[in-house]
């Protein structure tokens, strides 16, 4: 299975097309025909396309399933869309885009959810399409008008706050993985940003399945790695299994320096390693 590319697109569009959506549902009817995005230099007429969305957002939700079934079996584990559990915070009307679980349900308990995907993938090079059913590719992100997946502030934003949701819902959430996937590099204002994410343990990674966007330049990976872009199933599948086999834990507090070292004194009495860090665990989240 390859990652994400132009034949992906266009796959979505000639799919889409043959089954149930017209061409004003998926591309922008402008003066020089019909296309995925405003080109540079041309004028959107008044066109605010959204009826793509949700077409674009199950296509690549079942897109993911599929790259990352093998990776989940490869780990013992079931690649599952549209996970509820409410110890989590994810109801049906704000589930897990995907996860990895140890039963291939639905509907799951905290502890058998090893990792959450959060989905944030459009259409992101141009295409045009001409009757009867020839979508071409015509320019990547950098030669249209659109911001594309991870591109969007309003994206990363909502992927933040979801993620920050699941943090902060109870003691369940401090031992799951949280990786937002995307199909497009981010900007250069977020890379601080994402950097500090993942170095705090909200969220573990920003990753693009999309290993060439453009074949000019483009962020690629951040100096902490809080985005990366994946180049194979390799490096995917490497990822996974660091974040599923490593028994890592958040914790997150604002507390004085006193206390703060009143707790690493006290964690510090117990024999071994993983004995001080479950008692300073325990004893920065009473």
């Amino acid at each position: 299975m390859t990652l994400w590319n132009n034949d992906t697109e266009i796959q979505f569009f000639t799919e889409a097309l043959r089954n149930f959506a017209s061409p004003e549902q998926l591309f922008y009817n402008l003066q020089g025909g019909y296309f995925a995005y405003v080109p540079k230099g041309s004028d959107a007429e008044g066109q605010t396309l959204q009826s793509r969305n949700s077409l674009i957002g199950q296509f690549t939700e079942k897109w993911s399933k599929t790259i990352f079934e093998p990776i989940a079996k490869e780990l013992g584990l079931f690649a599952v869309n549209s996970v509820v559990c409410d110890e989590l915070g994810l109801s049906r009307q704000s589930n897990a885009d995907l996860a990895f679980c140890t039963t291939n349900q639905t509907n799951q308990k905290p502890e058998n959810i090893k990792l959450l995907f959060e989905i944030k993938m459009s259409v992101v090079s141009n295409y045009k399409f001409t009757q009867p059913n020839k979508v071409e590719f015509i320019g990547d992100y950098k030669q249209h008008k659109g911001n594309p997946a991870l591109l969007r502030s309003d994206s990363m934003l909502k992927a933040i706050g979801k993620s920050i949701n699941i943090r902060v819902s109870g003691i369940a959430s401090t031992k799951i993985p949280v990786v937002v996937l995307g199909n497009s590099p981010i900007t250069d204002s977020y890379i601080k940003k994402v950097d500090f994410l993942k170095t705090s343990g909200v969220i573990q990674g920003f990753w693009s399945l999309n290993p060439t966007p453009t074949n000019s330049d483009f962020v690629k990976i951040t100096p902490k790695k809080g985005f990366q872009t994946i180049l194979n199933q390799d490096m995917l599948l490497t990822n996974c299994r660091d974040l599923v086999s490593n028994d890592m834990n958040y914790f997150s507090s604002m507390i004085s320096k006193a206390k703060l070292g009143e707790i690493i004194k006290i964690a510090n009495q117990e024999q071994t390693d993983i004995a001080k860090a479950e008692k300073f665990l325990t004893l920065i989240r009473s």
